[in-house]
This record gives structure tokens, sequence and C-alpha cells, in this order.
């Protein structure tokens, strides 16, 4: 163990973690809002981070920008961001959509098991996944490098480059929007309704399938924010990244209380530290192993996550 290394680069660790574990925060809430509502694990969600993943790089091709170009003005970067997102966000809400009337729908309407739901989404999954390699050839896309890696300040010696701030700054706007939509709103009302109770809910006059619809789009937006934030901290993306990247997103929605908004936060900033301390003590290799064997000991002590608390229960 390598105790000399990460305590002398605690910080850079520190802020490394939090910067991964805000991608996987914004991911997950796909994970939490789908559960908290249908009680359904949507595997399907990795897919949807991957559609806004290329949609953003795409967008960025289409403005004639490739991975050997390198943006300056802060006017032009701050376009190519919004556009992209944008663009990003429609693809992953669009793909998500998808997914939720065609694989999901139909089930629902015939009151199949829950383990045809499951079936499903793996397939689901599967076929978009393939569908991109076919698209991308299996070849690596790069984005082009629009916000410097530089460090831009220190903070007590830790440098902090833009990347950190834009993934930070954008991941906690993005879930501070959701989590006043959800519980601030008319639809998040009807949204925590149908989560708590759906056939009270459908006497009360909420329509259960366009707040499941509703559900869908806002986690697939989310998902597709993380995927633009995702090309612009790594720079390069495969259509395979998203199996892997889903799994921890995943994890982060149990750790923090599956169909708890707040927990999904919590739980991507606690896995994304957790993977970078034990990358520094113990070797990079490590760090996906220390992922989840932390979610297998903390649901031995506490099955329901760190704040447990149910979509349906949330207050306003």
């Amino acid at each position: 163990m390598n105790f000399d290394d990460l305590f002398s680069n605690f910080g850079t660790y520190t802020t490394t973690g939090l910067t991964q574990g805000a991608i996987y925060a914004l991911v997950a809430l796909g994970y939490t809002l789908v559960y908290g509502v249908l009680r359904l694990i949507n595997f399907a969600h990795s897919e949807v981070f991957i559609a806004g993943a290329f949609a953003a790089i795409w967008t960025w091709n289409g403005f004639g920008l490739d991975q050997n170009s390198q943006v300056s003005g802060i006017g032009s970067i701050m376009f190519y961001l919004l556009v992209a997102m944008i663009v990003a966000a429609i693809a992953s809400a669009g793909t998500a959509t998808v997914i939720e009337r065609v694989a999901y729908r139909p089930l629902r309407k015939r009151n199949a098991p829950p383990l045809a739901f499951l079936i499903t989404a793996i397939g689901a999954s599967i076929a978009i996944s393939e569908a991109f390699g076919i698209w991308t050839r299996r070849r690596p896309e790069g984005a082009p490098i629009l916000v410097s890696q530089d460090p831009l300040f220190h903070i007590f010696g830790v440098p902090i480059d833009g990347v950190q701030l834009l993934t930070l700054g954008a991941a906690l706007v993005m879930m501070i929007a959701l989590d006043l939509f959800i519980n601030r709103s008319r639809v998040g009302r009807g949204i925590r309704a149908v989560a708590q109770d759906a056939n009270t809910a459908a006497l009360m006059g909420v329509n259960k399938d366009r707040i499941i619809l509703i559900v869908f789009i806002a986690g697939g937006s989310m998902a597709g924010v993380a995927g633009l934030l995702y090309d612009v901290r790594i720079q390069t993306l495969t259509y395979s990244v998203g199996f892997l990247l889903g799994l921890k997103a995943f994890t982060a929605a149990v750790l923090g209380g599956i169909g708890n908004l707040r927990g999904a936060l919590l739980g991507g900033l606690l896995l994304g530290l957790i993977e970078n301390y034990a990358s520094g003590l113990f070797g990079s290799e490590w760090k996906d192993f220390a992922a989840f064997a932390l979610l297998v000991v903390l649901l031995m002590f506490r099955p329901t996550g760190l704040l447990g608390e149910s979509l349906g229960r949330a207050r306003a």
C-alpha cells in the first residue's frame, strides 16, 4: 500500500474523484427516477448515456471540429458547449423515450412479470450498444479540446482546471434543477404520487403513462449532459464504454439509496472519491474492485443505502 502517494496527492485525488463522481451521479439520476416510479432497473440507461455522448461529438464534427481541433475564445467555447449540450440532452431523452415506448410500455400493458422487464432491459442495452458499434465501425471517436485542463488556480496547493469546474458546476446545476422540478412543480407532484401509489394516483386524475414518459425523458436528459461532460473530460469515446460506467452509476444510485435523488448525488460523489483513493493507495488496477467492494460492504450493514428514502416519500 502506497500511503505516501495517497497523502502527498490527496487533494488531487479528491478533486479528480469529485469530478468523476459528478458524472456518475448524473447518470445515476436516471436509474433512481425510473426505479422510484416503476420499481424497474433500467439497464439500458447506460446506452442512453452513450447516445448523448456520441451526439455531442457528432455535433462538434458538424461544425468542422475534430479531435485535433482546439477552440479558443470564451464566446466560441460557450457556444459549442451549449449547442452540444442541448443536442446531447435531446438525443438521450429521445433514446430513453424509444426504449420506454418500444420495450417497456407493451410489457406494462400486458402486466408482464419483473423478470421480463429485466431481460428486455438487458436486450435493449446490448442492441443499442451494438448499433453504435456497427455505426462507428467499433473505432473510437475523438472530441475537440474545448476546455483546457491546465490549472486555472490553486486551492490549498491543489490545482483546479476548467474541466473540473465545468463538470462539477454543470452537474450540480442540473441536479438542483431536477430536485426542484420533482419537489416543487405540479408535474413533480404527479411523479411522486405515481411513485407512492400508481393506482391511487390514477384515480385522482394523474395520467400514469404520461408521468412515466416524463420520468424517462428527465433521466435521459441528465444522462445526455453526463455524456457531454464525459467527452470534454476524457476526449475519447468508444461504443462499449457505457457498460462499465452504467454499472458504476447504478452502484452510485444504490449506495445513496435507489429511488432517492439526493442519494444519487451523494452516492456518485462518494463512489468517485473511493475509486480515486483506492487508485492512489493500491494502484489504478484496484479502482473497479474498490467501487464494487464498497457497494457490497455498505449493503451488508445498510441495505437501503445511505439515505434510503424512496421517491414516493420525498417531501416538497
